[in-house]
C-alpha cells in the first residue's frame, strides 16, 4: 500500500501536525488469465484521528430549529450537529467493511472518489508538488485549456455543408448582400 501524509504547520483548529491516510493495495493476479491484469486495485483506506481544539471542529456544523407542537402550540428549541462538508472529511473514509461484506450504493460511490483522489494525489500531485509550490503546474494546467479552447474554435469554423442545413432551417434569415438593404419584416 502507500501513506499519504500532509503537514500542517501549527493552527487554531486542530493539534496534529501530521495528518496521514493509508491506503491498502491487492495485487492479485488471475493464474487463468494473467494477461487481464491491470494493476493493483485498492481494496481499503484508513484516516487518522484529528485532535480538533475544542469548538474548532470544521467537518461539523450544529443548526438550531424551533419545532412547534401540533396540539399543544408550545416551541421548542431543537439542537441537530450535522456533517459539513470540508476536505478534513478526507481522513474519516467510509469503512470497506473487508471480504465478502456488501456495501450500499453510496458507500461503494464514495469509497471509488476517494480510491481516485488517493491515486491522483500519489501518481500526479505528490511527484510534481515542487511545480504546484512554485506555480508552475497552474500555468501548465492553463496552457492545456487553451489548446482545449482552440479545438473547439476549429470545430466552430464555417463549413459550406452548414448552408444546406440553414436554409431548410424554418428560422432561418439570410444575410444581407453588400449594397442591398435589410430584408423587410412581413
Amino acid at each position: 500500500g502507500f501513506v499519504l501524509e500532509f503537514h500542517f504547520e501549527p493552527n487554531v483548529y486542530f493539534t496534529n501536525t501530521v495528518l496521514t491516510k493509508t491506503y491498502e493495495i491487492k495485487c492479485d493476479v488471475d493464474e487463468t488469465d494473467p494477461f487481464s491484469y491491470e494493476g493493483p486495485d485498492i481494496v481499503g483506506c484508513k484516516g487518522c484521528t484529528i485532535d480538533w481544539k475544542k469548538g474548532m471542529n470544521v467537518t461539523v456544523k450544529t443548526i438550531r430549529k424551533k419545532q412547534k407542537h401540533k396540539s399543544r402550540g408550545s416551541v421548542r428549541t431543537v439542537t441537530k450537529t450535522v456533517q459539513n462538508d470540508s476536505f478534513f472529511l478526507f481522513f474519516s473514509p467510509p469503512n470497506a467493511g473487508g471480504e465478502g461484506n456488501e456495501l450500499d450504493g453510496d458507500t461503494e460511490a464514495i469509497l471509488a472518489a476517494d480510491f481516485e483522489i488517493g491515486h491522483f494525489l500519489k501518481d500526479r500531485v505528490v511527484p510534481r508538488a515542487v511545480l504546484y509550490f512554485t506555480g508552475e503546474a497552474v500555468q501548465d494546467d492553463e496552457f492545456d485549456e487553451d489548446e482545449d479552447e482552440e479545438e473547439e474554435d476549429d470545430d466552430d469554423e464555417h463549413n459550406e455543408d452548414d448552408d444546406e442545413d440553414e436554409e431548410n432551417d424554418p428560422d432561418y434569415v439570410p444575410k444581407a448582400k453588400k449594397g442591398e438593404p435589410p430584408a423587410e419584416c412581413k
